[in-house]
């Protein structure tokens, strides 16, 4: 049994290996660290593995073999000009846990991670074992009906003018500044130290890929996909779902259909005080030792 002190403790930063898999003719970056029960970490949007960097050394050494996946348009995995949806990369989730894989995972994941995570959960159950999702998004989206008017108003015409060829490549590259992308992580991160160099540089790296401004436009132009309302009652396995309750981006009043679902299912739900919307990356102390006392119990 592992020392739960040390694990409180440790926040490994340690490079991770960068492999690559070709799917669709698509080069997806991955990779795995550790043996035993597989893991499968999937990162939110703008995000990729690295997101990752103070989880998985800490997982992998308490006995189980970690994957993380960049999806398809975001780190260093390809940018096609396609058109992207939640069930696009639940596809690339599906076919990697064939071709890698081959036995029942957890699946984690982080804000749309979350999302995509629920949805193979629920329309793939022979792929999994268990599901942590953390800060869990909504959809890939707002709905409009979940904006009130003039806000409706305003991001449909953001949206257009994000997608449009001669005025969206600027916005773009004004969005994706180190300064700004440091300023948009304030709003989302409760202990500021945790916005480093090294965190502003794995979001900003693959913004400058081509193809990464046109995978921004269609992103923001996407359909929402399925809610988790709709996704919960298909998932069969046990849950742990993990939020960090400074969250304005998914704020914690939105995680009541998660409580509503553990008095008839196995969920377990752990509030995380004084943390935004990346609890692994910010709070590791209190995710990674929450996360291992669950997977414990399975």
């Amino acid at each position: 049994m592992l020392n739960k002190t040390v694990l409180i403790q440790s926040t490994p930063t340690a490079d991770l290996e960068k492999l690559t898999w070709n799917w669709k003719g698509h080069a997806i970056r991955y990779t795995v660290q550790g043996a035993g029960r597989p893991l499968l970490l999937v990162h939110g949007f703008g995000a990729a593995i690295g997101h990752w960097r103070k989880n998985i050394p800490v997982l992998a050494a308490a006995g189980y073999q970690v994957y993380a996946i960049d999806l398809l348009g975001f780190g260093g995995s390809d940018k096609p000009a396609l058109s992207y949806t939640v069930e696009l990369w639940q596809e690339q989730l599906k076919d990697f846990w064939t071709e890698h894989i081959q036995e029942p995972t957890v699946l984690v994941g982080n804000s749309i991670g979350g999302l995509l995570c629920l949805m193979v959960l629920a329309n793939h159950p022979e792929v999994a074992a268990g599901g942590v999702l953390l800060n869990c998004a909504g959809g890939l989206n707002h709905r409009p009906d979940e904006l009130n008017l003039p806000l409706r108003l305003m991001m449909g015409t953001f949206t257009k003018v994000v997608s449009s060829n001669l005025v969206g490549p600027f916005l773009f590259n004004r969005i994706r500044q180190k300064s700004r992308l440091r300023r948009t992580l304030q709003q989302v991160y409760c202990d500021r130290t945790a916005i480093t160099d090294e965190l502003i540089e794995l979001i900003y790296t693959p913004s400058c890929d081509p193809g990464a401004q046109r995978v921004f436009a269609s992103v923001l132009t996407a359909p929402p996909g399925p809610t988790p309302a709709e996704l919960l009652p298909k998932v069969q396995v046990p849950l742990l779902v993990i939020w960090g309750e400074a969250d304005p981006w998914t704020p914690i009043a939105g995680a009541t259909i998660y409580k509503q679902h553990a008095e008839s299912a196995p969920l377990t739900f752990i509030p995380i005080p004084n943390t935004g919307h990346c609890p692994h990356d910010e709070n590791p102390n209190a995710v990674n030792p929450a996360i291992l006392e669950w997977l414990a119990t399975l």
